[in-house]
This record gives C-alpha cells, sequence and structure tokens, in this order.
C-alpha cells in the first residue's frame, strides 16, 4: 500500500519521463476511448440519433472552454507561485485558491442557468439543417449535459494544483475515469434509457473526473472553500490575464460549432462520421502533441520566472523536436493503414463497410494535421509561459475564421466542380459511396490548423529564438524515417492482404499489424544510420526506467 500511495505522490522534473509517464497513461485513456466509441458505433452507428448526441456537446463545450479556462491551469500557476514558499503551502496562496473557486462556482451556475432557458435559440444556430424534432432532441440532450461543464470545470481548478506539484499520475487518471463513466453509460444505460443513456454517461464521467482531481487536491494541502470576502482586484487581473487565451480557446470551439452547423445540412449521420474520425485522430495528438506540452509547461514558467532564457528556449527546442520526432511517423501510419484502423476498431454491429471508408477517408485528411496541432498546443503554451496571451489569441482568430470560410468553400467547391469531388474521392478511394461531401469538413479544418501552426512556429522563432530554426534537421530526418515507414508498410499490406483477406477481424488486424511493425522497424534502420538525436534520447530515457523513478523535492525555483 505504501508503494501504491508513493507513485501517487511523485513528482517528475525530467520532460522525457514526465511526458512518457502522462503518454502511457492518455494511452490507456485513449485505449478506452476507442472502446468507447467502438461501443457507439456497434450499438448505433452513423445515424440521425447519434448526430443529435454529437450535436449536443456544443454548449456544454463552449462553456467548459469559455469560463473554465479564465480559471486555468496555464495563468493561475504563475499567480500561485508567487504566494507559495518553496513546497510550503501558504494562507496567501490558499486565499487565492478559495478567491477563484467562489466566484468561478457562481458564475459557472448563473451562465449554466442562462443557458438552460436559451438552450432553444442556441441550438437554432447549431444544428439549423435538423428537422424540429431533431432540434428539441438535441435541446435536451444539451440541458442534460450543462451538469458537465460544472463539474469539468471545477476539476481543472483542482488540476492546477497536481500540475503545480507535478502529479502528473494522478493528472493523467482523471481522462479514464471519464471515459470508463461514458463506457458505463453505453454499457448498462443505453440498454434502459435508449440514446439518453449515453448522456447520462457523460455527466457520469465528468463526476469521476472532478472526484479524483478533488481527492489530489486536498492531499496537496489546497481544500478551496466559499470565500466571503474576495478580493476582486486579484481575481480581475486573473481574468484579465485571461481573457484572450480563453477567447483563442473559444474561437477554436466556435469553428466546431460551423463545422456542425454546415454538417446538419449533409446527409445523415454525417455529424456522426466527423466525429468518429476527430476522436480517432486525437488520440496520438493527446498522447503526443498534448502530453508533451502539458509536461513542458510548468518548467517553461519555471524558466521564465527566474530569468533564464537559454533554459527556456533549449526546454521549448527540445520538445518540440521530441512532438515532431513522434508525429511524423505516426501521420504516415495513419494514412496508410487507414481502413485497417478503423475497421479494426469501430468495424462491428451497426457500422457498416461505407461508414468503414468514409471514416477511413476522413481520418486521413485529419492525419495530415496532427503534428500541426501539437505544435500549436505546445507553442501557444511558450507564450502563455511568459505571460503572453495576445499573440495565440490573434494567430487562433485567424485561423478560425478560416476554418470556417474554408469549410464554406470546399463544400460549394465539392458540390459544383464534378472534377474537384472525382479527384477527392479517388484520391480517397471513396467515389462509389454517398455522403462523400462531408470530407470537406476534415479538410478545412486540417488546412486551417496547419496555417496556425505556421503562424505561431513564425512568430516562436522571431520573439524567443531570435530566427534561429529549431526544428529543421529533427523534421527532416523524421520525414526520411517516415518516409520510408510508410512505403515499407504499404508495401507489406499488398503482401499480406491476399494472405489473411479483409473479411475477418483477425484477417484485418493481422495484416494492419504486420505491415505497421515492419514499417516502424524500417523507419528505426533509418533513424539509427542517421543517428537521430531524439531517437538516442529516447534508448536513454527507456534505459533509466522511468516508471520508477525517485520522488523529487524540488526547491522553489525548480517550480
Amino acid at each position: 500500500m505504501q508503494k501504491i500511495l508513493k507513485i501517487f505522490s511523485k513528482e517528475y522534473g525530467n520532460i522525457n519521463q514526465a511526458a512518457l509517464l502522462l503518454g502511457c497513461f492518455t494511452f490507456l485513456s485513449q485505449i478506452l476511448a476507442l472502446f468507447r466509441d467502438r461501443f457507439i458505433a456497434h450499438f448505433i452507428g452513423p445515424s440521425s440519433g447519434l448526430d443529435a448526441y454529437y450535436a449536443a456537446f456544443r454548449v456544454p463545450d463552449l462553456i467548459f472552454i469559455s469560463i473554465a479556462s479564465l480559471a486555468s491551469i496555464t495563468v493561475l500557476i504563475p499567480f500561485i507561485l508567487e504566494k507559495m514558499k518553496g513546497d510550503t503551502v501558504t494562507n496567501e496562496a490558499r486565499k487565492l485558491l478559495n478567491n477563484v473557486f467562489t466566484v468561478f462556482f457562481i458564475v459557472m451556475i448563473i451562465i449554466s442557468i442562462i443557458a438552460f432557458f436559451i438552450m432553444p435559440y442556441l441550438i437554432f444556430f447549431i444544428t439549423p439543417g435538423f428537422s424540429i424534432a431533431m432540434q428539441e432532441k438535441v435541446i435536451l440532450f444539451s440541458r442534460i449535459m450543462l451538469l458537465s461543464p460544472i463539474l469539468m470545470g471545477l476539476s481543472n481548478l483542482f488540476g492546477t494544483i497536481t500540475q503545480l506539484f507535478r502529479k502528473f499520475f494522478i493528472y493523467s487518471l482523471s481522462p479514464i475515469f471519464y471515459n470508463i463513466g461514458i463506457i458505463v453509460g453505453i454499457v448498462f444505460l443505453y440498454p434502459i434509457f435508449g440514446i439518453y443513456g449515453l448522456v447520462f454517461g457523460v455527466v457520469l464521467g465528468a463526476f469521476m473526473h472532478f472526484l479524483i482531481q478533488a481527492f489530489a487536491s486536498f492531499g496537496c494541502g489546497f481544500k478551496p472553500r466559499f470565500s466571503f470576502n474576495i478580493n476582486f482586484k486579484e481575481i480581475k487581473k486573473i481574468a484579465l490575464m485571461s481573457l484572450p487565451r480563453t477567447l483563442g480557446l473559444s474561437f477554436n470551439n466556435i469553428a466546431l460549432i460551423s463545422i456542425i452547423a454546415f454538417a446538419s445540412y449533409l446527409s445523415s449521420g454525417s455529424i456522426s462520421i466527423f466525429n468518429f474520425s476527430f476522436n480517432l485522430q486525437s488520440v496520438p495528438l493527446n498522447i503526443i502533441g498534448i502530453s508533451y506540452a502539458v509536461a513542458a509547461f510548468p518548467t517553461l514558467v519555471k524558466s521564465f520566472n527566474n530569468g533564464v532564457k537559454n533554459e527556456f528556449k533549449n526546454h521549448l527546442k527540445s520538445t518540440a523536436r521530441q512532438i515532431v520526432f513522434w508525429s511524423l511517423p505516426v501521420i504516415f501510419l495513419f494514412i496508410v493503414l487507414r481502413a485497417q484502423i478503423v475497421r479494426v476498431i469501430l468495424g462491428s454491429g451497426s457500422f457498416s463497410w461505407d461508414n468503414t471508408r468514409l471514416v477511413a477517408a476522413s481520418l486521413a485528411i485529419f492525419s495530415v494535421s496532427v503534428l500541426a496541432q501539437g505544435m500549436v498546443a505546445l507553442l501557444s503554451r511558450a507564450y502563455y509561459a511568459t505571460g503572453d496571451t495576445k499573440r495565440p489569441l490573434t494567430v487562433n482568430l485567424f485561423s478560425s475564421i478560416l476554418i470556417v470560410i474554408l469549410s464554406y468553400l470546399f463544400l460549394q467547391i465539392f458540390q459544383s466542380i464534378p472534377m474537384f469531388r472525382y479527384f477527392i474521392e479517388s484520391l480517397l478511394k471513396v467515389e462509389d459511396i454517398p455522403g462523400t461531401e462531408v470530407l470537406m469538413l476534415p479538410l478545412a479544418y486540417s488546412i486551417g490548423t496547419i496555417i496556425n501552426f505556421i503562424l505561431h512556429w513564425y512568430f516562436v522563432r522571431r520573439d524567443f529564438m531570435e530566427h534561429e530554426s529549431f526544428i529543421t534537421k529533427t523534421f527532416f530526418q523524421s520525414l526520411g524515417a517516415s518516409f520510408f515507414i510508410g512505403i515499407v508498410t504499404y508495401l507489406s499490406l499488398n503482401i499480406f492482404s491476399p494472405i489473411f483477406g479483409i473479411t475477418t477481424f483477425w484477417g484485418v488486424f493481422l495484416q494492419g499489424f504486420i505491415s505497421g511493425i515492419l514499417g516502424i522497424c524500417s523507419g528505426i534502420i533509418i533513424l539509427y544510420i542517421l543517428k537521430n538525436e531524439e531517437f538516442l534520447s529516447l534508448i536513454q530515457t527507456l534505459k533509466t526506467k522511468f516508471w520508477r523513478s525517485q520522488v523529487l523535492v524540488s526547491p522553489q525555483e525548480e517550480l
């Protein structure tokens, strides 16, 4: 029991150790998310009812992002650090957290109540292409889900403490319990309540997400209580500091709302197709890009606050290179193995072969932007670490507007120019199935995100790197290895497809798995020949047994 408790209390200071730990637990969380989506695909499949379920997330998600990010980890950590003495939790730090907790809770409740009553007007703009009966269903689902942003927002607030003390183990458990709650809703509540069971599962998952962060925060010495003597001047300062970042995140969510609005005019199941493929591409994004960005942020804050510019630059460089190193091979694997991935994960029950091909095509388009999404998560945090939230705001605003414009333009071009339509359908091998117009939505999202990354990269080089190139060498080395991974995987598929066939689960799984392994082995050989620094660093990290790292009792500057 002492060993188990010691794992829960560990602090991780090495970026690779922290990111690998986060990556492992994110991987476990994503495995559960894949089971979640498989159950949904099996029992329901892309349909009008599932479209309503996915559309119902948009208002609660917007509330969560717009309000919860005003008291987010990236903004609160520097304020709390100023009031702490080393590892000691001071009364001033507790007072600040109590003030934030009180204001946040009251605002969240008020906003949720207002949203409850104006939900019919909101849903009309989110799903304008739905029938009145479908919109009423989305309204009811969204009202139930309003409990989710309250619980997740509080969990996010408590997560500030677990991140502050580098309790990455605890921080990584919440998404796992969130997905467990949704799976419970699918497996046990759906047979009783129908599609409403999925909605109840979301609320259950949010409650479990909140519960574990609350207990962890209590263990760190922070027990938020309602405060009746609030320092509104300090709260205002935090809110103003957070506002540009909040708006930036909200813009991206509004772009997704616009995509859902466009999809509501398309054939039934289009929203489901978009969300299935979006969730699949989120697996490598969360395991790689988000894990490294989250693990890097506390050290970036510490380096900047201590005025150690070179340490800040080096940490940002090494983390960016790791994201590039891991993301490029995943992109090539996902593009080549897209049909096998989708069929193995989602292909059962109500999920047809046409659904498989359409989701696979959408996944290939999304996969192109996995590197860009991971780098945006890191580079925007570099600005947040310095207290500059305006730069990410302007970039995110531009890219979000671009995504909305591109979504409309691509749909119009796809429907009015047959040559363009035939080119896209032939390229992705979906020319003989209906509903292919939905592919324009992930295409718009990916292009907008890639431009977002390019702009972030340009400004980071100018503002922090003095125009120094910091990912070029790793990019081309990893690109070369990834190219070989893709070629070997593709050739192996052609060899093994006749042997295993494509009519059974194990046949599809084995041809994809063996081909992927052979492709990865070829990439490893190329990286070894090139003496890639990230590859050699990975080998050294694995030798350290990062999961058994000693507890770090860090002085103030380490925080």
